[in-house]
């Protein structure tokens, strides 16, 4: 009688660890023997110390046959000692994401795409717009829609709580401005603190007001570029989390610089939601640390 072949091993659980404390002596020390203690191998580990604030940043990626629970407790002796504030999540678990839009379809279209193909680890329980634009790309991903029309300040006061509603009772952990051209509230702003994440079009000099595209193009620019950011009470001027740039020349045309500005921008916003997805993104102030 031949003994039956042994059951494979059950897969190690991935976590992703990441926190920020003072910088001090032992951080790192205690940290990664705590993880040793739950039977963590470490597959990825990447720190930072800010010289401004000084505090310490860190990600650590472990694979365990140990629970989260478990984890956890081992580290609670360190999170103490050092005062962590600290996450940890299972690797490449979707993250819950609001998308707020108006009438453009080009960064929601990136990110849905992406999200289909499992190139973004993202969930979209719904896309909440101002314009009914957006209607038809929502249906073809098969993602929910809504549109509130924006007339009034009562109607912005109620697209906004409508927001507040969402984010509470879907469990959303991240809002994306993917286009949305109302200046949010500095009440939502504030509920939203280090969760939301916008996108706009970046030239030197800067251009204001309808049209920038044609008005970069009478002033000849040779940079295109989308800086993605965390959104701030300050227009524009949150955390920087991704830019990106791209030279042209005299031979384009307002409408060419369009569509090179919007390419541009799914990119930087693609990217920016990526490095959140994956606990890569990390708060140091008015700027942020990219744990790449």
């Amino acid at each position: 009688m031949q003994n039956s072949a042994p059951s494979p091993a059950p897969a190690p659980h991935k976590f992703v660890l990441t926190f920020v404390c003072e910088d001090q002596p032992g951080i790192v020390h205690a940290v990664t023997g705590a993880l040793l203690e739950a039977g963590g191998n470490i597959v990825e580990s990447r720190q930072f110390e800010s010289f401004d604030s000084h505090r310490f940043y860190m990600r650590v990626v472990i694979a365990t046959e140990a629970s989260q629970d478990e984890v956890t407790a081992a580290l609670a002796p360190a999170i103490q000692r050092f005062s962590l504030d600290w996450a940890i999540d299972v690797v490449g678990r979707p993250v819950r994401t609001l998308i707020l839009a108006s009438k453009t379809t080009h960064c929601i279209n990136d990110l849905l795409y992406q999200r289909d193909n499992s190139h973004l680890p993202i969930e979209v329980p719904l896309i909440l717009a101002n314009h009914d634009t957006v209607g038809k790309l929502a249906a073809f991903y098969d993602v929910p829609f809504e549109h509130r029309p924006i007339a009034s300040p009562e109607d912005k006061a109620a697209f906004e709580q409508r927001v507040r509603e969402v984010v509470e009772e879907q469990d959303i952990e991240l809002v994306v401005l993917a286009r949305y051209m109302q200046v949010l509230s500095p009440e939502l702003v504030e509920f939203l603190n280090g969760r939301c994440i916008n996108i706009h079009h970046s030239f030197l000099p800067g251009f204001k007001g309808a049209n920038p595209y044609r008005q970069a193009y009478a002033r000849g620019v040779k940079q295109i570029g989308a800086t993605a950011h965390f959104v701030t009470t300050d227009l524009d001027e949150g955390p920087i989390i991704e830019q990106q740039v791209i030279r042209v020349d005299h031979t384009r045309s307002p409408q060419e610089l369009m569509s090179i500005g919007q390419d541009t921008e799914a990119r930087a916003l693609r990217q920016a939601v990526a490095w959140y997805a994956q606990s890569r993104v990390l708060l140091d102030g008015t700027r942020t640390i990219i744990f790449r």
